[in-house]
């Protein structure tokens, strides 16, 4: 099978295809013809191996998982002894961000894993980006307890973590102002977002307004930054760890004090939140945000676009053509 292989920490240019052969899926396993994955900010992380807390996950000198993609659909192409959820030839996506293998024609993960059947009206590629960005979303709202009627900003609201979480915010019932660019205001808008804020124009921090919680989807602002937008016992929530690593600091520290507190949330990964997702797909309440398409001899090409940070929604691998049947 092809797979695209890294075995040293650094840039896109360490990434390269290669031939290898494919798993052999053990008990209570399948295996995955896959025939979409994406690159998104999770890969670049463990490519590049930064920040250096991802190798206490990823091995410290050297990747463990040489093959990255922690997002996948295709279908089922075998099983192993004891399946009984899943059958041979059933399409599915799903998110295996420990072991990763979706930049690979197949990969194996356990029937229990976080693995669903792919929704009848989606293609491989509109399935593939479901989980990555919207469970990280998912894991911030529900830290910060956002429930229906706040007001939340979401800077990054083109990201794939801050489309989601638009989206997944319009269905709990908040109201929501988003933060985006120009070119990209009205595609914001139509995710539901009640107001849409022109970074390019507007500093957002200026805001007069008061928010409950304020989602950084991007991790380009701060809490001194944003504080004065929050409400009195309002959250400031980052997707990211930054400068000097304050944002764990001041998780720790900001609940002291009783008042306008940061949460840095430890994502957790279920198959609960697969199946949710699933489900506001099937009822039109969340569509993953699609960028670019590469295919897996690009794979180079679509790491060095995602780490400009400039991405908007997802970007796709297509592994193999939805015609292969090999």
């Amino acid at each position: 099978m092809k797979t695209a292989v890294y075995r040293h920490y650094g840039p896109p240019s360490f990434v390269h295809v290669e031939e290898a052969p494919p798993p052999t899926p053990q008990a209570g396993e399948l295996l995955v013809r896959v025939f979409a994955s994406t690159v998104n900010r999770t890969d670049c992380g463990f490519l590049s191996g930064k920040p250096r807390l991802v190798r206490l996950f990823s091995g410290l000198r050297a990747p463990r998982a040489t093959v990255l993609g922690c997002e996948f659909a295709g279908d089922i192409a075998a099983v192993g002894p004891g399946v009984r959820s899943f059958t041979v030839g059933q399409r599915v996506f799903g998110y295996n961000g420990v072991k990763f293998g979706g930049h690979a024609e197949y990969l194996a993960i356990a029937e229990t894993g976080l693995v669903a059947e792919i929704p009848a009206a989606l293609s491989h590629e509109e399935a593939a980006p479901i989980v990555e960005g919207a469970h990280y979303a998912l894991n911030m709202i529900r830290a910060a307890k956002i429930t229906a009627g706040q007001n939340v900003l979401v800077n990054g609201a083109t990201g794939g973590i801050g489309s989601a979480a638009v989206q997944l915010l319009v269905h709990l019932g908040a109201c929501v102002t988003a933060v985006c660019a120009t070119a990209h205001l009205t595609l914001v808008q139509s995710l539901g977002a009640a107001r849409v804020v022109d970074y390019t124009r507007d500093d957002f921090t200026a805001l007069d307004d008061e928010f409950d919680v304020v989602l950084d989807a991007v991790g380009k602002s701060s809490f001194g930054r944003c504080r004065r937008l929050l409400v009195p016992g309002g959250i400031y929530v980052s997707s990211e760890l930054g400068g000097f690593w304050q944002n764990p600091v001041l998780a720790l520290t900001t609940p002291l004090l009783r008042r306008k507190r940061v949460l840095f949330p430890i994502p957790k990964d279920t198959r609960e939140d697969v199946l949710f997702l699933k489900g506001l797909v099937e009822t039109g309440e969340f569509r993953p945000m699609l960028d670019r398409t590469y295919s897996l001899d690009q794979i180079r090409e679509a790491y060095e676009y995602v780490a400009v940070g400039q991405k908007v929604g997802n970007v796709v691998i297509r592994v193999r053509d939805e015609s292969a049947t090999e």
